[in-house]
């Protein structure tokens, strides 16, 4: 019997996916999976679904949503200036500039 298929009933989990399930899922997110990886790739997925299940299970009535699991608070810096315009000095280097632009050769046709 397939490992996959163990783990799967000892841990209560859904029965691996089948061969055309994994071909098509493979299909689907480009990837190239070999005949003889498919079992372990459906015990995996299985597993991961298995997963899923078991914190789709937990009772969290009643627990705020987090929006961080730290209650840090991030220190902010005044929005200040900080440096100069220098616009005209910086647009004065460019070799090519129109209307307040840098001008560059085009690189797409």
């Amino acid at each position: 019997m397939n490992l996959g298929i163990i783990r799967a009933r000892e841990a209560n989990l859904p029965q691996p996916l089948n061969t055309p399930e994994i071909d098509k899922i493979a299909t689907l997110a480009r990837l190239r999976v070999s005949p003889g990886e498919a079992g372990e790739v459906a015990a995996r997925i299985s597993e991961i679904l298995g997963l899923i299940d078991q914190m789709r299970a937990v009772d969290t009535d009643g627990v705020e949503p987090l929006a961080h699991p730290l209650d840090a608070v991030q220190r902010l810096r005044a929005d200040e200036v900080s440096e100069t315009d220098r616009r005209e000095e910086l647009l004065a280097l460019a070799p090519a500039s129109r209307d307040g632009l840098f001008l560059v050769p085009k690189v797409i046709e």
